[in-house]
């Protein structure tokens, strides 16, 4: 089979864009390759920032070095909405890169949160999460560990000033809930946002960032197109969540950062804005969104 029709061979390379852009949530340690590899494909196309995403433990001290030993790279700690449970109550079927094991209890999740907190305070890291609710995967028994992370980990963030970066999967009403009860950090993102133009409305009111990831590009998306088409642009940021939600014409294939130009493209033409007037409005909100300045001088 010729690479060009091999459905895991990476994409290529898009026309790079004219104005820098950051991938607002990526995760480099699940991808192939080196880091340097990764940096070099995405600054060749106009990808000059990548925020690298932990989502348990371990990933959030790789993502916190790794932010540590490269400037282009920032870094956000966080135990997934999914490893809660998970640390409470066990993982028999070794579903999580860790592998099989026991559940810990609510002292283990302790344990673990302290652990998000010591890294959430060093300088490299400008965000908490990808933190949140998902219902997709956790059943009954898990809610109650999900919640209390996710409440914890709003509190870390306050406690750090730092960018609460939210997982919502099948619990929009519940993260915004729990977001009100709690009261948001100044600077709050929609990872991979899945709602639609109505809680779009809703979150635009709160001053919540809506990121949008390759999955906007998907036929069945609509919704999402049509949160976008609402979404005031001030608060929109374009993510990979790689090596997931790789975009159209790509869909299946592994993602990567580079490819961020596909789904920008992409949402320029929802907006119908020019390519450099929707990278021109990405670029300044990543910034806002995650509390640093000047990431795309020089």
């Amino acid at each position: 089979m010729k690479a060009k029709d091999d459905k895991t061979a990476p994409p290529p390379l898009p026309e790079p864009l004219r104005v820098a852009v950051a991938d607002a949530h990526t995760h480099l340690d699940m991808q192939a390759g080196t880091v340097d590899e990764a940096l070099a494909k995405a600054a060749s196309v106009g990808v000059t920032r990548l925020v690298q995403v932990g989502c348990d433990v371990a990933g959030s001290r790789w993502a916190a070095e790794t932010a540590g030993a490269y400037e282009h790279i920032l870094a956000t700690v966080a135990l997934h909405p999914n490893e809660a449970p998970r640390i409470v109550h066990g993982d028999p079927d070794g579903w999580s890169r860790q592998g099989e094991r026991a559940g810990g209890g609510e002292a283990a999740l302790d344990e673990a949160l302290a652990e998000i907190e010591r890294l959430a305070a060093l300088p490299q890291v400008v965000g908490v999460g990808e933190t949140g609710l998902d219902y997709l995967r956790t059943g009954p028994e898990g809610k109650d560990a999900q919640e209390r992370s996710f409440r914890a980990h709003i509190e870390i963030a306050k406690r750090h000033d730092r960018t609460l970066v939210i997982h919502d999967r099948e619990a929009h009403a519940d993260v915004l809930r729990v977001l009100k009860e709690e009261g948001a950090p100044e600077r709050t993102v929609f990872h991979c946002y899945s709602g639609d133009a109505e809680m779009a409305e809703i979150c635009a009111r709160e001053g919540y960032y809506l990121s949008f990831a390759g999955n906007m590009t998907f036929k069945n998306a609509q919704n999402l197109r049509d949160a976008l088409a609402v979404a005031p642009l001030d608060l929109v940021l374009v993510e990979t969540d790689a090596p997931f939600l790789t975009p159209a014409p790509y869909r299946g294939r592994p993602n990567a950062p580079y490819l961020i130009p596909v789904t920008l493209r992409a949402m320029a033409r929802v907006r119908g804005l020019a390519e450099e007037e929707m990278a021109e409005a990405v670029a300044r909100n990543t910034e806002r969104a995650f509390g640093v300045r000047g990431l795309f001088e020089g």
